[in-house]
């Protein structure tokens, strides 16, 4: 019988619980995610043997190869190998059969081995999956401990889509993945970008069937599943897209090609590495791969060697302190010439800082790249209440004819709900968001809901004008109900302390004022 979604997660999270007497909820995914998956190909493998042996009652015409040929070629996709072969150790690579083992002495040895058996097998498939598995070590994780998250898994029914869908595995899956960001805090939160927002900025670029969707920072890969999620929901073909990613921690990596599978989603490539200082996609001539579609959530404000010499930095090269432009920068060199779009979620800080990130803005404008930019509520994501704003760019000359030569800016900021410690999108708030974007405006740039009301304002801005304001891209400048909101912390930093000087000012003349007529008891 099919398991409920509610059944699975409940369960998932019992095992994770397990984890409290020996680590921070921030370091659970570590090791809940590789066992979850590692369960989960134990339990597709079994299936599927299982299936061949009662389809192939009569074996014994067959030597072990030709048995071993046939259920590879027929029944299944992926090996789990034997660990120790041709040893008194040997046995299978399986959950099953090292749960098992389970009391007998250096468990967390026999489940790496077991890991990297599997990944060893299939090279093309699980290389580096599972991550680092330092949380096998004894020293790390005592053999006690999990051996108890072992058997509350194991109270997971079977992993398989014969007993559990692709649907609600993945959703199980990403429950995980909010349930550790919400617990934890700056750590999950890195690679874990609220839902609402990644449906947001996919809505927005829309992917179509057989395009190629790339993420540089793809955290554990929501994003490139959400593209899948919506074209299948569109009544397109999610599997068809063509999904790329790169992530610089490993095991986050790992987190994205586990999370990418359990969605049964099989054509994609996640890289390691830092996308700044090493980008993993590149022509055969060096140069940097081009996509149809590019979507991230790049972290913020992210210190950085800057490039000395490199054909991405156009207009010029993101200062030390705050890589933000140089994500841009190189989501732009990564747009395909003829239909590319990328949407990414950043700081209100790069529509207005100087310097350098001023030069690269004027020139990003000035070559018609960007088409819209769309103010979200504070307090969004998991990691940070800073107010964000999602930027939509456009390979130069692909943007409608009605929104050349200026930029569409949308601010949604007070278009929210509260939900206890955080706020959230709805679906009404997406798909207000996602028409405003798509509706069109006259030359005057006519605004949609001046005031407001809705808790939403539009307004397109030609390049001029954006250029007569010095290429500021505040909100606030275009739209008069962000004005108030749109200060970055600097400014109101310098503000309170020209304030609170001048009270010290004024307090001081009082109490000159004071004891010149006598009255003392006022010194501070």
């Amino acid at each position: 019988m099919a398991v409920t979604q509610q059944e699975i997660e409940n369960r998932l999270w019992d095992a994770a619980d397990e984890l409290r007497v020996a680590m921070p909820e921030a370091q659970y995914s570590s090791v809940v995610f590789p066992l979850m998956f590692w369960k989960y190909l134990s339990d597709t493998w079994e299936h599927h043997h299982q299936e061949f042996l009662a389809d192939n009652e009569d074996l014994d015409g067959l030597s072990v190869e030709e048995a071993h040929e046939i259920e590879y070629r027929d029944y299944q996709s992926f090996e789990i190998p034997f660990i120790h072969p041709g040893t008194v150790q040997q046995r299978r690579a399986s959950w099953s059969s090292i749960l098992a083992t389970i009391t007998q002495p250096g468990l967390g040895k026999r489940v790496r081995a077991s890991l990297q058996a599997i990944e060893t097998a299939n090279p093309d498939k699980f290389s580096r999956l599972f991550g680092s598995m330092t949380w096998t070590s004894e020293e790390v994780l005592p053999g006690e401990v999990l051996a108890a998250v072992m058997q509350a898994m194991d109270r997971v029914p079977q992993m398989h889509e014969g007993n559990m869908s692709h649907d609600v595995l993945g959703g199980a899956y990403e429950y995980l993945l909010k349930r550790f960001s919400d617990g934890s805090g700056t750590r999950a939160g890195q690679f874990f970008t609220p839902r609402e927002v990644v449906e947001l900025i996919v809505e927005i670029v829309a992917p179509r069937s057989f395009e190629s969707v790339y993420d540089p920072t793809c955290g554990s890969g929501g994003m490139l599943i959400a593209s899948a999620n919506l074209l299948k929901a569109r009544g397109g073909r999610g599997y068809t897209l063509k999904l790329y990613g790169q992530e610089a921690v490993a095991d986050t990596a790992g987190v994205a090609r586990m999370n990418l599978f359990m969605h049964n989603l099989t054509q994609f490539q996640i890289e390691v590495g830092d996308t700044l200082k090493n980008p993993r996609f590149k022509k055969p001539d060096g140069s940097i791969a081009q996509f149809d579609v590019i979507v991230a959530n790049p972290p913020y404000s992210l210190k950085w060697k800057p490039w000395t010499k490199d054909p991405r930095a156009v207009g010029g090269v993101a200062p030390q302190s705050s890589a933000d432009w140089a994500f841009v920068q190189h989501m732009i060199a990564s747009m395909d010439p003829k239909k590319g779009r990328a949407g990414v979620v950043l700081p209100h800080g790069v529509l207005f800082r100087g310097g350098q990130e001023a030069a690269i803005r004027q020139r990003v404008l000035d070559d018609d790249l960007l088409e819209a930019v769309i103010g979200l509520p504070p307090n969004l994501f998991y990691n940070t209440p800073i107010p964000t704003a999602i930027l939509v760019f456009r390979t130069s000359g692909t943007k409608p004819v009605e929104r050349q030569d200026g930029v569409l800016f949308i601010d949604a900021s007070k278009r929210f709900t509260k939900v206890k410690n955080r706020n959230i999108l709805t679906e009404a708030d997406i798909a207000y968001m996602v028409t405003t974007y798509r509706s069109d405006f006259d030359a005057a740039g006519s605004p949609v809901d001046p005031d407001g009301d809705d808790g939403l304002a539009a307004r397109f801005v030609p390049t001029t004008e954006i250029a007569a304001n010095g290429y500021d891209l505040n909100i606030g400048r275009y739209i008069k109900q962000s004005a108030t909101e749109s200060e970055d912390l600097g400014t109101l930093i310098k503000a309170y302390n020209l304030a609170r000087a001048e009270r010290r000012k004024t307090e001081q003349r009082m109490l000159d004022v004071l004891t010149g007529a006598g009255i003392e008891g006022f010194d501070e």
